[in-house]
This record gives structure tokens, sequence and C-alpha cells, in this order.
């Protein structure tokens, strides 16, 4: 009997050893698994009997185990197509559905966006919607096809994608601002806007290569515009200067000939006669530079060439034309 019962006694002990180990494997087991880890890219919201406490954000936590759970929510921006999709081998395929949408001149089109976004608010993200990235396409749908009918073909393809990007972008932060369902909207591009027919893709494409003529036409005007304009200036200058220097040279050579006569009418006043004498003289010879002229009383046989009182010529001999001259004009000379 001693023996059987100490037998017994090592068994429970046993038991007791190996019930105590697993009652500490599973606190130990328990208490290592509250603790949790936040990546930088991350945001986690811990709950408690299904209400929420609080918003992690990257580093290490401890929550209460079996009481406490962590739901870790993506923060980094993500990237979608809208009116495409694309396949693992990175090819891309149309979503008529979505792509395909009337313009205000009455034409359709066919137009693809890229749009990027992130978790703002990971409490909402999760609770407040059962589909949040969903939602975010509808509205997306909702504010290109609103914004694209205002807009005709033309501008569409062409000068008026800025424009929608920017209307369609604000649409959308307006919406999700009512909505709430945590998300928010980074960017929205046209990815490719063409006719959803290859004829009329073709037309479009003759429009635009005729408007880049037309801009490149201007440009050269512009250029020859731009050119010719300087020269033009410059050579106005110069006739405007030269007609400023004859301007001058007129009026100098007007004010001399007033000082000319002014002097001449001056010898003029005091002696009338042997001026006007002069005056004929003088006329004569610039109208006739090669007569000669002598000056004699009349009576004397000897004549002198007016020439010689005004440079040095040989002696005139037998001149058969004489000029009379007054006592006066003989008595002043």
């Amino acid at each position: 009997m001693p023996e059987s019962g100490g037998q017994e006694n090592k068994v429970k002990k046993l038991v007791r050893i190996v019930f105590a180990a697993i009652i500490v494997i599973i606190v130990l087991t328990t208490v290592a698994g509250g603790f949790y880890r936040v990546d930088e890219q991350e945001a986690a919201v811990v709950t408690m009997f299904g209400k929420v406490i609080r918003t992690d954000t990257a580093g290490l936590y401890f929550k209460i185990p079996w009481v406490q759970h962590v739901y870790k929510v993506d923060t980094t921006t993500h990237g979608t197509g809208i009116g495409y999709v694309v396949d693992n081998d990175g090819q891309e395929f149309t979503i008529d559905t979505e792509s395909v949408m009337i313009t205000s001149d009455f034409n359709l089109i066919d137009i693809d966006f890229y749009m990027e976004y992130r978790v703002s608010d990971p409490v909402a993200y999760l609770y407040n919607s059962s589909d949040p990235e969903l939602i975010l396409k509808n509205i997306a749908q909702a504010a290109i096809r609103s914004t694209v009918i205002d807009f005709t073909v033309d501008e569409a393809i062409t000068t008026g994608k800025a424009q929608i990007q920017a209307i369609v972008k604000q649409k959308m932060q307006d919406e999700l601002a009512k909505q709430n369902i945590g998300l928010q909207i980074i960017n929205i591009t046209v990815q490719d806007a063409e006719p959803p027919t290859q004829e009329i893709v073709q037309a479009f494409k003759a429009v635009e290569t005729a408007k880049q003529g037309k801009d490149t036409a201007i440009n050269n005007a512009n250029k020859y515009k731009n050119e010719q304009i300087p020269a033009a200036e410059a050579s106005a200058d110069q006739i405007v200067q030269k007609a400023e220097a004859q301007k001058a040279a007129r009026i100098a050579e007007a004010e001399g000939q007033v000082a000319r006569f002014n002097a001449m009418y001056e010898q003029y006043r005091l002696n009338p006669l042997i001026t006007k004498q002069r005056l004929f003289y003088e006329m004569l010879e610039e109208v006739l530079p090669d007569v000669k002229v002598i000056i004699t009383d009349g009576t004397t046989e000897t004549m002198l060439p007016l020439e010689s009182f005004v440079q040095e010529e040989p002696e005139t001999t037998d001149l058969t034309r004489t000029i009379p001259e007054t006592e006066e004009e003989g008595g002043n000379e």
C-alpha cells in the first residue's frame, strides 16, 4: 500500500507540473499576442467591446488580449483607372460603360481618367460604409460625366483637359466631404480622350494637324513681323534725321540769304545807283560768264576790260563793242 500511494503522489505532482506549464505557456502566448506593431504607412484602430477607443500611428503598442481588437488600415496613396483596367500583363482594356459619354455639342467621346486617393480617416473608412472604394469610384464617374457634358468634344480632346481635371477634382472633394467615407482624392488626370469610332478619330487628327499648321503660320508671321518692324523703325528714324538735317540746312541757308539781303539793302540805301550797277554787272557775269564787259566813257580810244580789275588777264585789243558809262559810274570807279 505505501508503494502504491507514493506512485499516485508522483503522478498527481507530474500532472500539476504539466498543467502549470500549460497555463504559463497560455499566459505567455496571450501576453505576447497583446503587443502589435504599426508601420509608418499604416494606421491602427483599436476597439473594445465594439467601441473605438483610439487610433494608433507608427510604433509598438499593447492591447488587452481577448478584450481589445486592432484593425490596421493602409494609408499609402493608391491609384485606379476610370474607363479602363490593366491586367497582370500590363495591357489596358477599355470599359465603354465608364469611358463613353456625351459632350455639350451632342457628340460622343471616349475619355479615360487615372485617379489617386488615400485613406484620410481610418475610423470613417472602416465603419461609415461597407465598400468605400466603390463609393469613391461612383462619385468620380458622376463628377466626370457632369463636367464633360459642359465641354465640346473638341475642347475635351485638346485644350480643355486641364480645366476638366480641376473641376472634377473639386466636385469629388466636395462630395467626399459630404459622404464622409474616410477617403481623400489626391489627384485625377485625363489619360486619353478621343472619339469612339476610328473614322471620327481620323477626322479629329486632321483637325488637330490643321490647327498645328495654323499655329506654325502664326508663329512664322510673328517672327517676320518682329524682324521687319525694327528695320522699318530704323529706316524711319534715318529718314526723319535726314529730313531734320535738310530742314536745319534750309533754315541756315535762308537765314544767310536774309542776312545778305539786309546787308545789300543797307548798301543800296546809302548808294542806290552804284549798288544797282554792281548788281547789274554781277548778274550779267553770272548769266553770261563768257562775255567780256568793257567800261568806257564813250570818248577815249582806250578801253579797259572789266575782268582786269578782278583777275590778271592778257591785254585785250581791237575791241569793237563798248558799253557807255555815265559820269557817276566813271567818277565812282
